[in-house]
């Protein structure tokens, strides 16, 4: 018979996570040893194997975490607003999310290529999912960016803009995080509305 998970099984884990994810997110996935975890938690090697077969499955918890944590996030975003206001509401709603989640998102960008092909493509799949909300907002937006050839091009830009926010962004400093959601949002629109009227007046030539 199967041993009975202990009563704190959970939070342990998410503790351990949360120490391994800062790690991962300073030293690096590959220089961060089981030896380094188990000093940072205070704990024995075997602890953390009872709860992770090994390192690997270690960065795909936190990750897979991530991004489902990303994504409950923007979808409770969508249902709460009307198309009229969707994108600035999902995009203020990804930079929350992204607060104090520098280092899980530091280690999403970074080290997601490092793992197997199997888990890589279980964990694409959702970034995928993220995209294609964010991309069916602009369309909404923008009619005409709506199935033309820019309305990837314009959605990865906007992806770039967000997920490389926390490279420069300091609280407390000259723009909050709302103030800059607002400006990536107005930035966008009017990028990609100049972008939409643009091809089709090329296109009318």
């Amino acid at each position: 018979m199967a041993r009975p998970r202990a009563a704190d099984y959970d939070e342990k884990r998410r503790l351990l996570l949360h120490a391994c994810a800062d790690l991962f997110a300073r030293q690096g996935y590959d220089r961060t040893s089981i030896n380094d975890i188990a000093a940072a938690c205070n704990v024995s090697k075997a602890l953390i194997y009872h709860y992770y077969p090994n390192k690997e499955q270690l960065l795909v918890d936190i990750i897979r975490r991530h991004l489902a944590d990303l994504l409950e996030t923007v979808e409770a975003a969508v249902r709460r607003s009307d198309q009229a206001s969707r994108l600035r509401a999902i995009i203020h709603a990804l930079l929350e999310a992204y607060r104090d989640a520098d280092a899980l998102h530091k280690i999403q960008v970074n080290e997601l290529s490092r793992l197997p092909e199997e888990s890589q493509t279980e964990l694409k799949a959702v970034e995928r999912q993220l995209v294609g909300i964010f991309s069916e907002a602009l369309a909404h937006a923008v009619p005409t960016l709506g199935g033309s050839p820019f309305l990837k091009p314009v959605t990865m830009s906007l992806f770039g803009m967000l997920n490389w926010h926390y490279m420069w962004f300091r609280p407390g400093g000259s723009m909050s995080r709302e103030a800059y959601a607002d400006l990536a949002t107005n930035l966008i629109l009017a990028g990609a509305r100049d972008l939409a009227q643009t091809g089709q007046q090329v296109a009318a030539e």
